[in-house]
């Protein structure tokens, strides 16, 4: 029997491994095979290298950190701000999903601060959704698979979507055993540091991580350090009550019995 296999599609270099990687080495230590990709290349983040050395820098930084984590490194398809709702995308991510047939799947949010990491959860949700159908060519062309997988789409950054609404997870993954793994992971990505303190006042990145899955922790009401995911909607995915991230973890992953509460109200009371 093959291993299982989580991957992450995010949209740039270390969005990973500050929003998922935690889950991702427990995963890991659980035997299975994780995967990270970067859609965009990172062209943009930078005030100082010309756009050529920071497209080739933050490679060597994806893939580093990668490498840190035990995960296999998928190379990026695109530019920063060009990851859009397009048909060549959706192609690309259904063959990657086909090739990898991973269980799990982490991307964005669907609500955040910017439209890369949107773009990127939308088309993770699409180029998973077509995975089965065999009519639809990826690119590559992969054979259709039709196995069971669910996209857990990862909390904002700010626990915030992109009209200041507050954004709650449905399960909290205590992550306290990985932090330091996920932080040097995370310190991979050196070229960031300098881009994150010129244009968002950010101190130390991996400080930042840290304060981030203390507070996600602290929603939790139980873990020390967590990071926080909701599922997507089952239809086209898997059965209703598959839930691999819970199944895997155990007691690592906490689901909040209150999460979705008001919508089942409001269906309750038509």
């Amino acid at each position: 029997m093959s291993k299982q296999a989580a991957l992450a599609i995010v949209a740039h270099p270390d969005d990973v491994e500050f929003t998922m990687a935690g889950t991702m080495l427990l995963l890991k230590d659980k035997g299975f095979d994780i995967h990270f990709w970067n859609l965009a290349n990172g062209s943009y983040g930078s005030m100082v290298h010309p756009l050529a050395d920071i497209i080739r820098i933050r490679a060597e930084e994806g893939a580093a950190g990668a490498k840190l984590a035990g995960a296999t490194y998928h190379p990026a398809i695109t530019d920063d701000l060009a990851i859009l709702y397009r048909p060549e995308f959706i192609a690309k991510i259904t063959a990657v999903v086909r090739a990898v047939k991973p269980s799990i799947i982490f991307t964005h949010s669907p609500q955040d601060y910017m439209e890369d990491h949107m773009n990127a959860a939308r088309l993770t949700v699409t180029g998973t959704f077509i995975r089965a159908a065999p009519n639809y060519v990826s690119d590559p062309p992969v054979p259709a698979w039709a196995g069971d997988t669910v996209v857990y789409h990862a909390v904002p950054h700010g626990l915030k979507g992109p009209l200041r609404e507050t954004v709650h997870s449905e399960i909290y993954v205590d992550m306290a055993t990985t932090l330091a793994r996920k932080g040097a992971a995370l310190a991979a990505h050196k070229s960031q540091q300098e881009w994150l303190e010129a244009t968002q006042g950010m101190g130390s990145m991996v400080g930042e991580m840290e304060e981030f899955s203390a507070g996600v922790g602290a929603l939790s009401g139980r873990f020390a350090h967590a990071e926080g995911f909701r599922r997507h909607l089952h239809f086209g995915f898997a059965d209703e009550a598959f839930d691999p991230l819970s199944d895997a973890l155990g007691d690592k992953a906490w689901r909040d019995p209150d999460y979705g509460k008001t919508a089942s109200l409001l269906r309750g009371s038509k």
